[in-house]
């Protein structure tokens, strides 16, 4: 779980990074990315303190999700505010699914330390991607977030073996 979530949050902030470098301050939305960016930024560096601490490796993906993550953020940016927000309600959409999994699998007790960071993350997640949702109407771009929802699920899958 650890390594998959780490990976996640890795694509997420540099999905963030890839918007802002590519609509940077000037945007009405810019505010509300970099707070998203921060947030992402602190999972992230909570998943790289748990990984270290419990000796997990990363992926071996990680140098691609990192360059990935990013072509995704300026390449929705590109395309406008609207898919910019699009790609970020179908991540999110994912993320929220699969941290669900994640807490119903750890309802058991077996370790309060990642499931409280699960939950704590989530929640985030989910106000990220009911913003977006608010941005674009919701479903605004249904080809692009079907591909993108593909994207990370196949993601996720990679992680959870490689």
């Amino acid at each position: 779980m650890i390594r998959v979530d780490q990976a996640g949050e890795t694509g997420a902030a540099r999905i963030y990074a890839g918007q802002l470098a590519v609509m940077g301050g000037r945007h009405k939305h810019a505010g509300e990315i970099r707070h998203m960016a921060a947030q992402e930024q602190r999972h992230l560096d909570g998943m790289n303190r748990i990984m270290t601490a419990r000796g997990v490796r990363p992926t071996l993906f990680a140098p691609i999700w990192h360059v990935a993550g990013f072509a995704l953020g300026a390449g929705t940016a590109l395309l406008g505010p609207k898919a910019a927000m699009a790609c970020t309600e179908a991540v999110e959409t994912v993320i929220d699914e699969h941290y669900g999994e994640q807490t119903v699998a750890l309802a058991d007790g077996s370790d309060p330390e990642l499931k409280a960071m699960i939950d704590d993350y989530r929640a985030d997640e989910v106000a990220h991607r009911d913003a977006a949702a608010a941005h674009t109407g919701g479903g605004a771009f249904p080809v692009l977030e079907g591909l993108i929802r593909a994207g990370c699920r196949a993601a996720i899958a990679v992680a959870k073996k490689i």
